[in-house]
């Protein structure tokens, strides 16, 4: 006796890229190489450019992009950031954050179809040299039934495995810089096992990405597509079907017949087009990228049957329903006031950074310490950031104390150009001189070169409040 699936098999597809009987459906699109296509080819092809040569531009003598993860530090167009800019990343995520609101709003998911490193990739070289190699969309086809270890499907994994690997050696280089790379790369792997097994894990990834996860990275791993719901609104650009005008629809052959049709011609090209299967002609969908490709398949055939273009073009849902409105509306008001805020404030951080950082933190352990002379010690740290390119040496004063003392280890102290170090001295004071536990100093920072600052501080004494000796 049959044992009957408790789960009943789906009348129809339910998912683009999933086929009836639960499994995956691989997409071959069939590329329309028009208007749109090449105006996306040529920005694809300069992002692509752009991503090969930064790691070896340099700006000031420096890298002028470098996320250095084990200094944590972060060169970006001549600015440094270190770890204790935190201000300044809080401020750059959310003027990033708000931009993103913002672009989304106005253009849509342009950035899906027009800059996302997954789109420009897959469409603009890896998928054009599979249909090179193993024969255009057909032909992958006919491999994917009788040919998975074709020698053509081996050597286009042979070249993707190629390419992966300079996608790897790129992306590392925005960590460790181009110098370090190209001596790990003379060397044996041996001598550097972390960062090769990273660039390992890198090529791999890449390689899986784009020879099989493909269209799911959008579709699954990324969020942006279910996050359209509450970033677009429908005055949002968006890549629509023009229903008012497309339907009903009616097959070429049956046109002639005298019944009021629209100029949707159900041809499927825009299908059979879309790198994830859908249909546009559904509406709104998380699965559409926002790539164009669609709009230029549907052109041509508007042309071929003498119907005006842009059945299938960028628009918003009120407009191509035909509904009033304008492009004007809060949001479009409430992101810039909010980007003008936070970026101000990013630039005036930024701008007002001095070249060298001075931070007084409390000694580790008790506040002071009693010596056999009645003498109290009291142990402060300082923080010197040297954000210049030339070296510096910080000398160290006491102000207005004549009654006590500075210990310094080495004084003046010197500082390499983009050295960050903490100096440990120490205050020899009086018992005297505290009020309620607690009394005021200043420390006085020069370098000799016209470079003055008065650091201000307390010191804790006998009588301050239990607790507040710990470490800031």
């Amino acid at each position: 006796m049959a044992v009957q699936s408790p789960i009943p098999n789906a009348p129809e597809r339910v998912l683009s890229t999933m086929n009836v009987d639960g499994s995956r459906r691989w997409p071959r699109p069939r590329p329309s190489h028009g208007a749109w296509w090449q105006r996306r080819r040529i920005v694809g092809w300069l992002l692509m450019a752009i991503f090969l040569v930064l790691p070896w531009v340099r700006m000031n003598g420096r890298p002028a992009l470098l996320l250095d993860l084990p200094k944590r530090e972060f060169l970006l167009f001549g600015a440094r950031f270190l770890a204790t800019d935190t201000v300044l990343f809080m401020l750059l995520m959310i003027s990033t954050l708000i931009g993103i609101f913002l672009i989304t709003a106005l253009l849509g998911r342009v950035w899906c179809g027009w800059g996302c490193p997954q789109t420009v990739y897959m469409e603009f070289l890896f998928r054009p040299l599979e249909y090179l190699i193993e024969g255009g969309p057909r032909g992958v086809e006919e491999l994917d039934k009788h040919g998975r270890f074709a020698p053509r499907r081996l050597l286009k994994y042979a070249v993707f495995v190629a390419l992966a690997c300079v996608l790897a050696h790129t992306f590392l280089s925005y960590f460790v810089g181009t110098d370090q790379l190209a001596i790990w790369m003379r060397r044996s792997p041996i001598e550097h096992p972390t960062s090769f097994l990273i660039m390992l894990g890198t090529t791999l990834a890449v390689f899986i990405d784009f020879a099989w996860f493909r269209e799911q990275t959008c579709l699954v791993a990324c969020p942006y597509g279910r996050l359209q719901s509450v970033l677009l609104d429908r005055r949002s650009l968006i890549v629509g079907y023009d229903a008012v005008r497309g339907e009903p629809r009616m097959k070429g052959n049956n046109r002639a017949l005298p019944v009021i049709a629209g100029d949707c011609i159900d041809c499927r090209m825009c299908v059979q087009t879309c790198p994830t299967g859908i249909d546009i002609r559904d509406g709104l969908q998380m699965e559409c990228l926002h790539c164009t490709q669609c709009m230029d398949a549907c052109d041509k055939v508007m042309a071929k049957i003498h119907r005006p273009e842009g059945l299938i073009r960028y628009g918003s849902r009120d407009m191509l329903e035909r509904r009033p409105g304008s492009w004007l509306r809060p949001r479009i008001i409430v992101y810039p006031l909010v980007l003008l805020v936070t970026g101000g404030l990013f630039l005036g951080v930024l701008l007002s950074r001095r070249d060298l950082d001075v931070t007084l933190l409390r000694g580790k352990g008790t506040p002071y310490v009693l010596q056999d002379d009645g003498t109290l010690l009291h142990q402060v740290r300082i923080k010197l950031v040297n954000r210049a390119d030339h070296p510096r040496e910080v000398k160290l004063a006491l102000a207005g104390a004549d009654d006590s003392r500075l210990v310094v280890p080495m004084n003046p102290y010197p500082l390499k150009p983009d050295e960050m170090a903490t100096l440990s001295v120490f205050v020899v004071t009086p018992r005297h001189g505290f009020h309620l536990g607690r009394r005021a100093i200043a420390f006085e920072l020069s370098d000799g070169k016209g470079w003055h600052e008065r650091a201000e501080w307390e010191l804790l004494g006998p009588g301050s409040t239990p607790g507040e000796h710990e470490e800031d």
